[in-house]
């Protein structure tokens, strides 16, 4: 495989195109349901392919580094945890880029979304140099916060080392992505993704045991291999964007100063989204803290169904970007009814979609538990939480895709509130049905089953009354 640049970019000017019928705005005349079906399914489900490589990849990563043994697998573990809440916080670039180009594309104003995509970009060069420099210089004491074994924590913070060093390539494809899906082309970045996969698991292989002429490095060699794996990944995606997808490019001479008018509007989006995730994701890590006080046995049946969780949200984040990005697109059209049909259209499917996994979770929670321990044990006390996550399913589904539409008409701030409370009450909960009763899986999950439809009706009640406000054209 040739290894130049212009090779790259040369793939990534030749990967297809969507066609332009399915992501330009809409038509004066209202859109047959069976169009938008089409629309809203050819914009989702490349997501969806692209969420489970990276899934996939992670859990692949984890396996070759599980061959090392626990205290590789622990220290990797621990710097990516660190990851975790770094990538939610660098997530609001993207975010508000994502938003504002699907809503210039709307209004048929494609110089503007292209130079978006040029901001986008510089800032994010500009975030994220002194964040990844800083990440470095303190890496050590990051992960002297966890008060690790000391062989554990050298390991951690061998890779946490390397990962930081990523952090610029990582915004640049956050970025690159959103402005893609803005334009209405998610395909692009799923086939990035694939090349970008198999890159990085080869080169893993090798740079962890030694094997194609690599040096074997160890856990850290995991890092390296997602480093390269993400700067070819960035190139064949600014390839992309600079040939231009359905008349977005973020060719031309003009718009490469950075404009701080231009990063106020992307962060205003941005931002609220961010600190959702950062919410969410330290919520969740909080709930690990709580379980961890019921044993072994049921923190390890718990990982187990937080790998089941990870999987089963894959349709719902899906669908939840395709409602961004359409509903996006009918604001700058404004055609809100537009992007109103394009949102149930998503919620439907994704309910759908989540059901069904739900229904699989439930039947078979012992024989899922057994494909991860063969500890009876474990399976016993990871069961009935499993079966519980299961009813969370359809739940989840209509808060993701309304929370995306909520974001596709520019409103960040009311996903932030609800989610990011709903989340903490749920961990509480968690913790008083634990403390106050014993309870195992089943009470820790039975708190989220008592607050997510509140927050999914919340969600569902506020994009209705953003279509039902918004000015008619």
């Amino acid at each position: 495989m040739a290894t130049t640049e212009e090779t790259f970019i040369e793939l990534g000017n030749n990967l297809p195109e969507l066609p332009d019928a399915e992501v330009l705005p809409v038509p004066a005349q209202p859109i047959e349901p069976r169009a938008m079906r089409r629309r809203v399914l050819n914009l989702a489900g490349p997501i969806i392919g692209e969420n489970f490589l990276e899934t996939t990849l992670g859990i692949i990563d984890t396996w070759l580094v599980a061959g090392l043994g626990a205290v590789a697998l622990a220290g990797v573990g621990s710097a990516l945890q660190v990851m975790f809440l770094l990538i939610s916080a660098l997530s609001a670039l993207a975010v508000g880029n994502a938003v504002l180009v699907a809503q210039s594309v709307g209004a048929r104003d494609l110089v503007r979304a292209g130079q978006l995509g040029r901001q986008s970009l510089i800032w994010g060069a500009i975030f994220s140099i002194p964040l990844a420099l800083g990440g470095l210089a303190l890496s050590g004491p990051l992960i002297s916060i966890f008060g690790l074994e000391p062989e554990v924590a050298l390991v951690a913070t061998q890779y946490l080392h390397v990962t930081m060093g990523t952090v610029v390539v990582l915004v640049g494809l956050f970025i690159g992505g959103g402005v893609l899906r803005g334009a209405g082309d998610s395909r692009t970045p799923m086939l990035v993704t694939l090349f970008a996969n198999v890159v990085n698991v080869v080169l893993a292989y090798g740079m962890i045991y030694g094997h194609f002429g690599l040096p074997a490095l160890g856990a850290v060699g995991s890092a390296w291999a997602t480093f390269i794996a993400r700067g070819l990944a960035l190139v064949l995606l600014i390839g992309a964007l600079w040939r231009g997808r359905n008349g977005v490019t973020i060719r031309g001479k003009g718009g490469w100063l950075p404009d701080v008018k231009d990063a106020r509007r992307v962060l205003q989006i941005g931002v609220p989204a961010a600190l959702e995730q950062v919410l969410v994701s330290t919520a969740f890590l909080a709930l690990g803290i709580v379980v961890a006080h019921l044993g072994t046995d049921v923190l390890a049946a718990h990982r187990v169904a937080f790998a089941a969780l990870s999987l089963s949200f894959l349709p719902g984040i899906g669908f939840g970007i395709a409602a961004t990005a359409l509903v996006g697109q009918s604001v700058g059209a404004r055609r809100i009814d537009e992007g109103a049909a394009a949102a149930r259209v998503a919620t439907i499917w994704a309910a759908i979609w989540m059901s069904a996994i739900a229904v699989l979770l439930f039947i078979f929670a012992p024989q899922i538990l057994g494909l991860f321990s063969n500890d009876p044990a474990v399976i016993a006390a990871g069961t009935g939480g499993l079966r519980m996550v299961a009813l969370l399913q359809p739940f989840w589904a209509v808060l993701f895709v309304q929370s995306g539409a909520l974001r596709g008409a520019g409103n960040t701030s009311f996903p932030l509130k609800v989610s990011g409370t709903g989340i903490w009450i749920s961990v509480g909960l968690a913790w008083l049905l634990v403390t106050l009763f014993g309870g195992g899986l089943v009470a820790v999950w039975a708190a989220f089953l008592m607050v997510a439809p509140v927050i999914a009706l919340l969600m569902w009640r506020r994009f209705q009354r953003t279509v039902r406000e918004f000015p008619a054209a």
